[in-house]
């Protein structure tokens, strides 16, 4: 049985999982940032919107301060992902992991720094964190998840169970990577155009009546993706153009993490995301012209803020 679980980065899908799951188990979370911690051993964890509860967890910002867990999920963003394990590798040893992050090779990074069973696992849900100890719950989607290399399937089918008793979506696959790349193929599109275009996904991403509307750009790289898919073997879980339609159409627009991240001039998660796929892509022969501009143009938009944060990290250890 699952009793304890760490979330190991808390923003907001980290937080949405601690928020929720601290009312059916004990709960740990694992923060970049000490001043974090401390903020959510002294209020708790609130969550509003599709929820309302708060949740007591106890937080810490180094590892070593963590009590043994028997789930720990790992809700890092892509630059966190290398960091966030080498700070769990040899620790820990009784530990499943689990990964939400997008695109492809989450589990390879985890895979380097220890050999704890893994599950796979990719989210939908989505929402706005408010402080550090306050996020709102918008969009009430499922989490995919299966088993990694020899994990066994019940233990994934356990995970799920805790997830949807703590009230949340989850939907366990034997094998994940037909959703993971029905997500990979959605996500490397509507997050790059956000990101270049400042819109939120909203019906412009699904619009096709006029010759210059901007759900053309987006079909034919859903088409694109689709293609390395195919030639990688993988029959897609979801049509991802069905899935970027059907979000448009929920009434309120998604805010893309990678808009966000683009508005707040730090790193994205490109190269994990388009960069997976174009990579994917590059393996199998595939053209991808249009996820390779886009690729590139997000490169070329965030050089600024990657250099500056280099920068900055040299003159603290100058």
């Amino acid at each position: 049985m699952i009793e304890r679980v760490c979330v190991i980065g808390a923003g907001v899908i980290g937080s949405l999982f601690a928020g929720h799951l601290a009312q059916v188990a004990e709960v740990s979370v694992l923060t970049r940032r000490r001043e974090h911690a401390d903020a959510l051993n002294r209020d708790g964890l609130r969550v509003t919107g599709r929820s309302d509860l708060h949740a007591d967890v106890t937080a810490a910002a180094d590892p070593e301060e963590l009590e043994p867990f028997d789930l720990g999920i790992i809700a890092t963003k892509a630059n966190g992902l290398e960091e966030a394990a080498a700070s769990l590798e040899g620790r820990f040893p009784d530990a499943m992991l689990m990964t939400t992050l997008n695109g492809l090779g989450a589990e390879d990074v985890v895979r380097a720094h220890g050999d704890w069973p893994l599950v796979s696992a990719v989210t939908f849900m989505s929402g706005t964190k408010h402080s550090d100890t306050e996020v709102e719950y918008i969009l009430d989607t499922a989490t995919w998840m299966g088993p990694y290399e020899d994990t066994p399937l019940e233990r994934v089918e356990e995970t799920g169970e805790l997830v949807r008793r703590a009230g949340l979506k989850a939907e366990v696959l034997p094998d994940l990577r037909p959703a993971q790349w029905s997500k990979l193929i959605f996500n490397a599109t509507v997050n790059s155009v956000a990101a270049l275009t400042g819109l939120r996904h909203d019906f412009h991403f699904a619009a096709e009546d006029e010759p210059t509307d901007l759900g053309h750009l987006v079909h034919d790289l859903v088409d694109e993706g689709k293609a390395v898919a195919d030639a990688a073997g993988i029959e897609l879980h979801e049509d991802p153009w069905e899935m970027n339609v059907l979000a448009t159409r929920r009434g309120s627009a998604h805010y893309p993490s990678m808009l966000e991240d683009v508005e707040l001039h730090r790193p994205t998660e490109i190269d994990l995301i388009t960069g997976s796929l174009v990579r994917e892509a590059g393996r199998h022969g595939v053209p991808v012209p249009l996820h390779t501009a886009l690729y590139r143009l997000v490169r070329a938009k965030e050089a600024p803020w990657r250099e500056s944060e280099s920068t900055s990290q040299a003159h603290q250890e100058a």
